[in-house]
């Protein structure tokens, strides 16, 4: 049964876990319905909603449901709808679109059987967005990096990426052109576990530190998406259930208290403007 009232504030960036498991969340209530009406309560978002939404989609049946990168991409049989949650988005389920709305509840599509998808952003950075062109082809895609679960992503590929940068390590893996979704909480717990220094230039890097790079960002991530993602300022997935990663976080948020190996404080710092986390001992700069 699907929760009839979901009453949230979220106020930090979803990352890729949290995108996933909401697209995970969506898929089998929206896989091969049909929109049977669209109602946009607010046009403006990061860029306005196409007014002509409702009649593009509307009694048009849904093809297919996937993620690239932080996008939740719709696909119908002529075109693509775009869904970017933002700083603050959230999508949910609701069984009567009349019915429990609240502020913030800017766009519904009404399926059969009174389900309803449900587009709720307080800061309206999120973006809904319609395409007719080849979808590796749209402007926000088509230079975007492998996506960080796959097999393009490995340790030859990132090695070649890093060669010639002399940037902080964290700075290059949340570069969304050479990997997609290494978000600030996960790049700080993948180099705490592959014993890299957040400053460490990326062309100082080893390929066996790479090695353990890559797949410390694969296990991170998917222990994320295994835990529903990380619950930071009451993010919640489709049914209002919180993600339980937080447990988890071994580095992310702990400045001063003691490393889980070496009982050294945890020392924080900020590179690009976000807070980064790292052992002074276990992650050196060599």
């Amino acid at each position: 049964m699907l929760a009839k009232s979901i009453i949230f504030t979220i106020i930090f960036m979803p990352e890729l876990p949290e995108v996933e498991t909401t697209m995970r969340g969506i898929y089998p209530f929206l896989i091969h319905q049909t929109i049977q009406q669209v109602i946009i309560r607010e046009h403006r978002l990061r860029w306005p909603i196409p007014s002509d939404l409702p009649k593009l989609l509307e009694q048009e049946p849904i093809l297919s449901i996937s993620r690239r990168a932080k996008y939740i991409i719709i696909q119908f049989h002529h075109g693509h709808l775009l869904i970017h949650l933002g700083m603050s988005g959230h999508l949910k389920m609701v069984e009567n679109s009349q019915l429990n709305v609240i502020k913030h509840d800017h766009v519904d599509f009404i399926l059969p059987n009174h389900l309803c998808l449900r587009f709720h952003d307080p800061r309206r950075f999120g973006s809904i967005l319609w395409t007719e062109q080849t979808i590796e082809n749209h402007p926000l895609l088509k230079h975007l990096g492998p996506e960080p679960l796959s097999e393009h992503f490995n340790a030859s590929y990132l090695y070649a990426k890093l060669k010639n940068k002399t940037s902080a390590i964290k700075t290059l893996i949340m570069n969304q052109e050479i990997v997609v979704g290494v978000g600030n909480i996960y790049s700080n717990e993948a180099l705490f576990s592959s014993q890299i220094h957040p400053l460490m230039k990326g062309n100082t890097v080893t390929l066996k530190q790479v090695a353990r790079l890559v797949d410390a960002i694969k296990q991170v991530l998917n222990k994320a998406i295994q835990a529903g993602g990380t619950t930071l300022n009451d993010f919640k997935n489709v049914e209002g259930k919180p993600g339980y990663f937080q447990q988890e976080l071994l580095i992310y948020g702990k400045k001063d208290k003691p490393c889980i190996h070496c009982q050294t404080p945890i020392q924080s710092c900020k590179i690009g403007q976000r807070s980064t986390f790292f052992c002074p001992k276990c992650q050196t700069k060599k």
